[in-house]
């Protein structure tokens, strides 16, 4: 040890360090050897990509987030019982706590009929994506624990209702890093405000590097961009000179405490944050697509165009290495009016959706890109007053698309109305659980030491459902 050194050294700093420099002999030892070679660029990188620990097609998630809790039996679980019975009383009991009262059951006011070689029953709200039946894997027993939007919300993106949680994206580039170190690894669009807010796209207790890149929010989408992207009082190489120097300072600072992980994955923050300004435009600037794609996706069209937007940019941002996208679209809370909500909602996104999944299937980018559409929730088969239905996390469907999960496939049962899940139940731990093994990672694994215990986006549930695996 350098004497000058050990004199300026605390008793506290020599046992920071001692027992750091310990704790990663013993990582080291439980490291890989593909990834203790690739340590020293992890450290320094934090989004370096990273190779998956089992063999997966998935390389990337697109989230179509439908905000407010469509209806299930309106979209994609037929019920022809509850076309029998509607207006009838529920034939069981309801359960004992319910966001709102609802009377009797409610028939669908849409048709269902098949589509494709597998025959799918789905309703005339979404003929485009039905006439793509046959690249979805449905997954019709989904369940949660929150009849409310902002607990819901959150179950769904952190695995938590309860306490502040990273978000399913923040686990994900945490897990596997970027494919493209001058991009976000996870950035999502128009998110809302509200019912959790920021909360999640959070990556809370992870480093900060590894949280959401909101792009939007609050205003129209076509004028939605990356808050500040660009500085309008200095050019680039004054703001290179401005970094370096910030940069030297903190390195100084770490070189006097040890290790600061805030202040390392800050540093890499403002770093990617100067890549950024070279690449984000362009990934951002949709007029370089084709009238054909254009006008594939409806974005000439002002009744498709803003998640037309969304779903271009979602694409954009995918081929070029984001690790997660998140495109959010609602209001789909229709206690009231779901007759024409509905139907108004599902028209906005019915051709854009349709049109990235053959968008990706063209570019060859289906293979490693995993869609998933769903809410928060979806919403009871009774009725609430005149046209309207509530709140259910009880069941409700979702769907996966793209070269990892089965083709044309079907997987959970709910009950003859469409109220509980009876069979292949599938909890939103279930649901991370599975998303992270279609990424290739082990949801056990993945896990991170924050105030004395190990923290994972399943927490101490989860079963991946291996029966949807292509």
């Amino acid at each position: 040890m350098n004497p000058a050194m050990h004199s300026r050294m605390s008793r506290r700093q020599l046992l920071r360090r001692s027992a750091l420099g310990f704790g990663n002999l013993a990582l080291m030892g439980l490291m890989s050897p593909g990834l203790r070679a690739r340590g020293s660029e992890i450290q320094h990188n934090p989004l370096a990509a990273r190779a998956p620990l089992f063999r997966s097609k998935a390389k990337r998630i697109i989230f179509l987030f439908m905000h407010g809790g469509p209806s299930h039996v309106d979209t994609f679980d037929w019920k022809p019982r509850l076309l029998k019975d509607s207006g009838k009383p529920l034939p069981f009991d309801k359960p004992r706590i319910q966001f709102a009262k609802t009377s009797n059951l409610r028939r669908s006011p849409w048709e269902f009929r098949p589509y494709g070689q597998s025959g799918a029953m789905i309703s005339d709200l979404f003929p485009l994506v039905g006439a793509r039946a046959d690249d979805l894997c449905f997954i019709k027993s989904i369940h949660g624990t929150n009849e409310a939007h902002g607990g819901a919300l959150l179950k769904l993106n952190t695995g938590s209702d309860t306490v502040v949680r990273p978000s399913m994206g923040s686990w994900i580039t945490y897990g596997l890093g970027s494919e493209n170190r001058n991009l976000p690894g996870f950035i999502t669009i128009n998110p809302t405000l509200g019912h959790g807010g920021v909360g999640n796209w959070s990556s809370a207790f992870l480093p900060a590097v590894h949280q959401g890149t909101p792009i939007g929010g609050g205003v129209p989408v076509d004028r939605a961009t990356i808050h500040y992207l660009h500085d309008p009082n200095g050019d680039a190489k004054t703001q290179r000179a401005q970094l370096d120097l910030l940069g030297e300072m903190n390195r100084d600072h770490l070189t006097s405490v040890g290790t600061d992980a805030v202040l390392e994955a800050q540093i890499e923050a403002f770093e990617l944050a100067f890549r950024m300004q070279s690449e984000a435009p362009e990934a951002m600037d949709i007029d370089r697509e084709t009238p054909a794609t254009r006008k594939l996706y409806g974005l000439d069209d002002p009744k498709t165009s803003s998640f037309a937007r969304q779903c271009l940019l979602a694409r954009r941002f995918s081929e070029r290495g984001v690790r997660f996208v998140q495109a959010s679209h609602g209001y789909w809370d229709q206690h009231s009016d779901l007759t024409r909500d509905h139907g108004r909602l599902a028209s906005e996104v019915d051709r854009p959706i349709a049109a990235l999944l053959q968008d990706l299937k063209a570019r060859g980018l289906w293979d490693e890109t995993l869609v998933m559409w769903g809410g928060e929730f979806g919403r009871t088969p009774t009725l609430q007053g005149d046209d309207g239905r509530d709140h259910h996390p009880h069941a409700f469907t979702m769907w996966l698309a793209g070269g990892a999960v089965k083709p044309g496939f079907s997987y959970g049962v709910t009950d003859d109305y469409g109220f509980y899940c009876v069979d292949q139940k599938v909890h939103v731990h279930d649901l991370h659980a599975t998303l992270l093994a279609l990424l290739g990672m082990d949801h056990e694994a993945l896990t991170y030491r924050h105030a004395g215990r190990d923290f994972r986006l399943t927490d101490v549930h989860g079963r991946v459902v291996q029966e949807i695996f292509a």
